[in-house]
């Protein structure tokens, strides 16, 4: 390939970096719950809140059910006050998945949860329990008394009887991550529940009790804190793919921009691979890469 062909091919290289760079987004949040179990009683009330790494990604807590799709607190469900989300008096519609999501589109894990209209619930963890802790089920029912003999089950198959109405696991492994359910008689089954075990090594800091915080996805575009690595480092590699060139190339080059093309001689030619960095909005919704394209003869 010719200098000049890797000159073209160096410029539109580092088109793509800056593009490729842009994407890389570090933001995470936390999912914190009031109380830690997934299931509850109608008009019961609970608190979610999204702890966040960085202030500024603004996080919004959203969630997914069976009524409507992918849509934020106070959005005809909950009360926001900033990054907390009060839900009173729920019904069974608001069951579903719940999780964190930045304005760029981060998102931390989900949680499930259950609102039962029936009078028997199962309280389990609704955030993942570390390997070799102990968790404790619970059968509850509406109206006393609440401590009932209750049956448990796992993947629809019966493990015990508890007289009591609670249910230990001692020192819980992967083989123990399962779909849960209990049944009192004369009082009738709890929704089932999913119980997820995670190791020490996994991705999540969690807390047995309150939050979940695990790797946020990196969709792109990324956030404008990027912006001073990129910078620097598009100047950089400019520089030395360049430095090299500019010793032994004297060929003209014309850039061609909005408002008509120009001649350069070879000094101007790292001008050439030089980008308008991106910018955003009074919102930060859109952003937008304008670059110099470069022609040489």
């Amino acid at each position: 390939m010719s200098l000049r062909g890797t000159m073209d091919l160096t410029c539109l290289q580092l088109l793509l970096f800056v593009t490729s760079v842009l994407s890389w987004t570090t933001d995470q949040a936390c999912l914190t719950v009031s109380t830690n179990r997934s299931q509850f009683f109608k008009d019961e009330s609970v608190s979610l809140s999204c702890e966040e790494d960085d202030s500024s990604a603004g996080w919004t807590l959203r969630r997914n059910t069976t009524k409507r799709q992918m849509t934020q607190c106070g959005d005809g469900w909950g009360k926001s006050n900033g990054s907390i989300c009060n839900m009173v008096y729920m019904e069974p519609l608001d069951s579903g998945v719940y999780w964190c999501e930045s304005r760029e589109g981060s998102t931390s894990s989900i949680i499930n949860i259950t609102v039962s209209g029936g009078s028997v619930i199962l309280q389990s963890p609704v955030l993942p329990v570390m390997e070799g802790h102990d968790v404790t089920l619970h059968c509850q029912t509406k109206s006393p008394p609440s401590k009932l003999p209750a049956d448990f089950y796992k993947d629809g198959s019966l493990i015990r009887t508890e007289p009591t109405g609670h249910m230990t696991i001692h020192h819980v492994t992967k083989s123990d991550e399962g779909l849960y359910k209990c049944h009192i008689s004369s009082h009738g089954e709890s929704p089932p529940s999913w119980i997820r075990v995670i190791n020490n090594s996994s991705e999540s800091n969690t807390t047995p009790e309150t939050t979940t915080c695990e790797n946020a996805s990196h969709p792109p575009p990324s956030s404008l804190s990027s912006l001073p690595f990129v910078l620097v480092s598009i100047a950089s590699i400019c520089f030395l793919a360049l430095l090299g060139l500019l010793v032994f190339l004297k060929t003209p080059c014309v850039v061609r921009t909005s408002k008509g093309e120009t001649q350069t001689d070879v000094v101007p030619l790292i001008l050439c691979c030089m980008f308008v960095f991106p910018h955003s909005n009074l919102h930060y919704d859109y952003y937008s890469v304008n670059y110099i394209l470069v022609l040489c003869s």
